[in-house]
């Protein structure tokens, strides 16, 4: 069984209903239990857990003190290549956008590597387009190689592999991999995707399974935010959650947060997430599960990020650029979206000081 199969029964507009339905009393009941489930997440993402937001904050900020501390871990991403197959409709690297495109050779690799050393960073996060013809895994295992001396955790999100793929990234010295599904919903799924491989719900959702499988160290999930009902999208993300924790104990879980920014060709989410419902989210998550990693990326503003990070964000990204290119050679713009928070990594470390917290460049070493 994969998590297509588990989550098949469900249905969509009857879960949002569900949703909608909880009450007062279930939000009340939820905040006053020691250990919640799915059903106690329901009500704390529903319109009713609205009166209770102060309180929800409250409990997740004491929450992650307690399980975390005063820290944030800090991570950069690495655009390997803008090259993609696929047509999203929401994404500046779609096909059908007329971009000049780049693929960093390993030489490229090397000068942006070094020059996010110079940033602090020990923890990066490799990205590109799906084109396997131009990255495939075999691509990206050259490039670990190229970089794995110079940092203590390497992600990635990229197009989904197999198990086989996943296992000889894991072997040269990847730590961890990100896969978001985008939208839950199976049936409004094919709106936003409309061609390449990525128009493939089922394998893209059953792409944890095969990292799980490979015995990755960590794995990240998450919904793009203004595609679907973001309360909807949670729950299935919580339910995703809660499988891959049972199924694959040994695994560490994050969950990721990102709202849809603008883009190459204009795209405008037709449903919008509020400053208000993501603090609502974040909460949810916090008090659905103590452990689990948060991460909320540079697409949010400096003065946002910087509200909401205590209650529940364990993980921030500074400094980004989305460009394959961009920390070494500046002068080009091949942007996959627009950043938000432009603050430089050691402005934001700043920041984090000002508020009693502590930025972490490195804080474990996986690989002995």
């Amino acid at each position: 069984m994969t998590f297509y199969d588990y989550i098949k029964p469900l249905d969509w507009n009857r879960t949002t209903d569900d949703i909608l339905s909880k009450t007062a009393d279930d939000v009340r009941h939820a905040i006053d239990k020691r250990h919640r489930n799915l059903d106690d997440f329901e009500a704390l993402i529903s319109p009713a857990a609205r009166p209770f937001l102060e309180e929800m904050a409250r409990e997740a900020r004491r929450q992650t003190l307690e399980r975390f501390g005063n820290v944030v871990q800090l991570y950069i991403p690495l655009y390997l290549s803008n090259y993609c197959h696929n047509s999203c409709v929401y994404c500046g690297f779609s096909t059908r956008n007329k971009i000049a495109r780049k693929m960093l050779t390993l030489d490229e690799v090397a000068a942006e590597a070094e020059a996010i050393k110079k940033l602090g960073y020990k923890h990066i996060l490799l990205v590109s387009g799906d084109a396997p013809s131009k990255t495939d895994a075999h691509y990206y295992n050259e490039v670990i190689k190229t970089i794995k001396n110079d940092f203590s955790q390497i992600s990635l999100e990229v197009q989904p592999l197999e198990t086989e793929e996943y296992a000889m990234l894991r072997s040269t010295k990847l730590d961890y991999v990100c896969i978001y599904q985008e939208t839950y919903n199976e049936s409004r799924y094919p709106v936003y995707h409309t061609g390449g491989r990525k128009a493939d719900f089922r394998y893209r959702l059953e792409t944890p399974d095969r990292i799980g499988k490979a015995g990755i160290h960590k794995i990240g999930i998450g919904a793009l935010l203004g595609l679907e009902d973001w309360r909807t999208e949670a729950l299935y993300t919580a339910t995703h959650l809660r499988y891959l924790q049972k199924t694959y104990w040994q695994t560490r879980y994050s969950i990721s947060l990102p709202r849809l920014r603008p883009i190459v060709g204009g795209y405008e989410p037709a449903s919008p997430v509020s400053d208000r419902d993501l603090v609502q989210l974040i909460c949810a998550y916090r008090l659905l599960d103590r452990d689990v990693e948060i991460s909320l990326s540079t697409r949010e503003s400096a003065e946002f990020r910087d509200n909401v990070f205590p209650l529940g964000i364990t993980s921030m990204s500074a400094g980004s650029s989305t460009e394959p290119g961009g920390y070494a050679n500046t002068e080009h713009r091949l942007e996959q979206f627009e950043i938000n928070d432009s603050r430089s990594p050691e402005e934001f470390a700043k920041a984090l000081r000002a508020k009693g917290y502590e930025a972490v460049w490195k804080d474990w070493d996986v690989w002995m």
